[in-house]
């Protein structure tokens, strides 16, 4: 027999959760973007790699990762399948062999020039106009600023 223990003024019903309705609408709009993304070849973490690149050709990995706040060691096997696309070229920089520079290469140039309607079709795709999506962002923004302050250690200076 199922039985209920949560009450709606326990405050835990998943309904009433703030973190679930982020959650489940993040993977929505992903799956969303797969759908407008297939046409392009890309997969939404490899959109969001090229994103960062067409703000700023020629950058390193450390710089890519940090743009899509994720570990070094996440991004080099998307740069890795970019550059296996052949939209993405690595090479060591002059300056200091350890560093990656990742650049486009004619073909990622090409894919911007493809791209440009995915912004207008996913507000579309999931009902909200430029001013909604702005708001909306954000109120995103807002919630992982005050996450991160509370992150940051004391004396951190951040």
């Amino acid at each position: 027999m199922n039985k209920t223990v949560s009450k709606p003024s326990d405050g835990l019903l998943l309904q009433d959760q703030l973190c679930f309705a982020l959650y489940s609408t993040s993977r929505a709009i992903t799956r969303q973007y797969s759908k407008l993304l297939a046409d392009l070849g890309l997969t939404y973490p490899q959109y969001l790699a090229m994103l960062v690149l067409w703000e700023g050709d020629g950058i390193t990995i450390q710089a890519m990762a940090s743009r899509l706040q994720l570990e070094g060691a996440t991004t080099t096997p998307l740069i890795q399948r970019l550059e296996k696309l052949g939209l993405v070229s690595r090479v060591r920089s002059r300056d200091d062999e350890r560093r990656v520079m990742i650049h486009l290469t004619d073909k990622g140039h090409d894919l911007y020039r493809r791209a440009l309607g995915i912004p207008a079709s996913i507000q579309c795709a999931i009902g909200v106009d430029e001013k909604s999506a702005r708001s909306l962002m954000m109120a995103c923004n807002r919630i992982r600023d005050v996450i991160r302050a509370d992150e940051q250690p004391p004396g951190s200076g951040a």
